[in-house]
């Protein structure tokens, strides 16, 4: 097989899962995301050569991969959030998708996606801001303002309380001032 003798067959198995499970959060489908990874290692491996010199290949994998989930929300928005909401209302399957039936991940699944891409990769995929930026091309800022922007929204979504995504600090002790009386 093209590829395999370079060294493809062992990053496929170290990065598959990953991939798989990012795009999981990414689509809220682990079929579509398996679908979606699959395409995405497909076209590394054509490219194999070039893409497995690559300081990091999965980044590129990952960029591929978002990009075709990106280009299917923009096909089948309404589908997606309709079949994500009736896979949570009508699970038969006897093991849970822990993916699909959760608050949090239906919460992900009504932000955009350009604000739940930016906090699968900064939360699930544990990557800094510049590597975010760096894979989806994008600047630093942008990335921050997604981050913020998708933290607030899903805070609403969720009925959080404010700052309850935002790690905790130590509060400050109140003054109680008399009011005079």
């Amino acid at each position: 097989m093209l590829g395999v003798d370079d060294g493809f067959a062992g990053f496929y198995e170290a990065s598959y899962c990953h991939v798989v499970a990012l795009l999981a959060a990414m689509t809220g489908d682990w079929h579509q995301a398996e679908d979606i990874a699959q395409e995405a290692f497909a076209r590394a491996l054509v490219r194999w050569k070039r893409v497995g010199a690559y300081e990091a290949p999965e980044a590129w994998v990952r960029r591929v991969a978002l990009r075709l989930v990106v280009d299917a929300a923009r096909r089948s928005q309404r589908a997606v959030r309709a079949s994500a909401l009736l896979a949570v209302a009508q699970r038969v399957r006897a093991d849970p998708d822990p993916v699909v039936e959760t608050d949090l991940m239906a919460a992900l699944l009504r932000l955009p996606v350009a604000q739940r891409e930016a906090l699968v990769l900064h939360y699930l995929a544990d990557l800094p801001v510049a590597d975010i930026a760096r894979d989806c091309q994008l600047p630093e800022g942008t990335v921050k303002t997604r981050l913020a922007a998708g933290r607030l929204r899903l805070e609403r979504e969720l009925g959080a309380s404010a700052g309850s995504l935002k790690p905790s600090e130590p509060s400050q002790p109140s003054e109680e001032v008399p009011d005079g009386r």
